[in-house]
């Protein structure tokens, strides 16, 4: 990718705030879409969304704000899709203006409901983008810790090596190292797999099993993770490298991963309903939990983990029993 790019974030929750925050540290103009008018005026004046992460301060004079994703679309060359699964297709109904000549990039970390299609090939089947101009960025990241300015590692990944490379150098910044990866099918499965986990590490805490059999479960996790990305997309990766093991570790052990906290909430009697109303947040990983489950009717890989998660979340079956059994499974 030659000359400069312009580059717009689709998104107003956290993570979408804390991309906004790292790309303008090092452009001069970021578009921004928010479909919320009112949110859009009080960054303006006050330069910090006031729902999510207030203690990242925003460089406004260097955003153009839109409330229509066409008009965002239309004037940008990357355009970065930072919403939930369960809300993108909703944003997406109302786009009427072709993606197939921009570089489509995903920050989201899940599944499309129903469709049970991680984002990039969503984006490539229903609209056609070219393979080679899917991106996806992953952590081990916290919109947090973005938010501190405290260090953090992201990884760009696409077919296309140099797009991923161009926008892994508008993120790397004084907080923000960066690396490049040709692997967007287990960089994308690997992020929507560690929500899931992440629910079995809170569910595990809130029943009272302590760090001995968190470490136990973590490290078939990342088994788990390495015999579905293998089985899924077949290539040579190393799953000790930070944007899988990394982002997995960051996202079941962390205080801000919603995902924990989310089943912790479960582990201590909470249904999922009551616990969704609590946190005020989406948990990618419940979602994320189904699709898994149904992708893999047709792959058979070993879940026993994914397999606990899904029978607790959708069978309703006793957190402190399902477990119990799990731990028969785990070596």
């Amino acid at each position: 990718m030659n000359n400069e790019k312009r580059i717009g974030v689709v998104g107003g929750g956290s993570w979408a705030t804390a991309i906004v925050k790292i790309l303008t540290e090092n452009v001069t103009s970021l578009n921004w879409f928010m479909r919320n008018d009112d949110t859009i005026n009080y960054i303006k004046e006050h330069h910090h969304n006031p729902r999510y992460i207030t203690a990242a301060s925003i460089e406004v004079d260097r955003i153009n704000f839109f409330n229509d994703i066409n008009k965002l679309v239309e004037n940008s060359d990357i355009v970065i899709f930072v919403i939930p699964t369960i809300y993108l297709k909703a944003a997406l109904s109302k786009l009427n203006v072709s993606l197939k000549e921009k570089f489509v990039v995903s920050a989201i970390k899940g599944i499309i409901p129903d469709d049970n299609m991680i984002v990039g090939n969503y984006f490539h089947v229903k609209y056609k983008v070219p393979i080679n101009s899917i991106g996806v960025i992953s952590g081990p990241c916290h919109a947090e810790e973005v938010a501190l300015e405290r260090l953090s590692y992201i990884t760009v990944s696409s077919i296309d090596v140099e797009k991923a490379k161009y926008l892994a150098d508008k993120i790397e910044c004084r907080f923000i190292k960066t690396a490049i990866s040709d692997d967007i099918y287990g960089t994308e499965y690997s992020a929507v797999l560690k929500n899931i986990f992440a629910l079995a590490a809170g569910i595990c805490h809130g029943l009272g099993y302590g760090d001995n059999f968190q470490a136990v479960l973590i490290s078939n996790a990342i088994q788990e993770i390495k015999r579905f990305v293998d089985t899924v997309h077949p290539i040579s990766r190393d799953i000790k490298n930070h944007v899988y093991l990394g982002d997995l570790l960051v996202t079941a052990y962390s205080q801000f991963s919603r995902n924990r906290t989310f089943g912790n909430m479960i582990g201590k009697g909470y249904s999922v309903k009551s616990a969704q109303l609590e946190m005020h947040m989406i948990a990618e990983g419940y979602f994320a939990t189904k699709c898994i489950k149904e992708i893999n009717k047709e792959f058979e890989v070993d879940m026993p983990i994914t397999d606990a998660v899904y029978n607790i979340l959708y069978e309703k079956i006793s957190p402190a029993m399902e477990i119990k059994l799990l731990t028969e499974s785990l070596r």
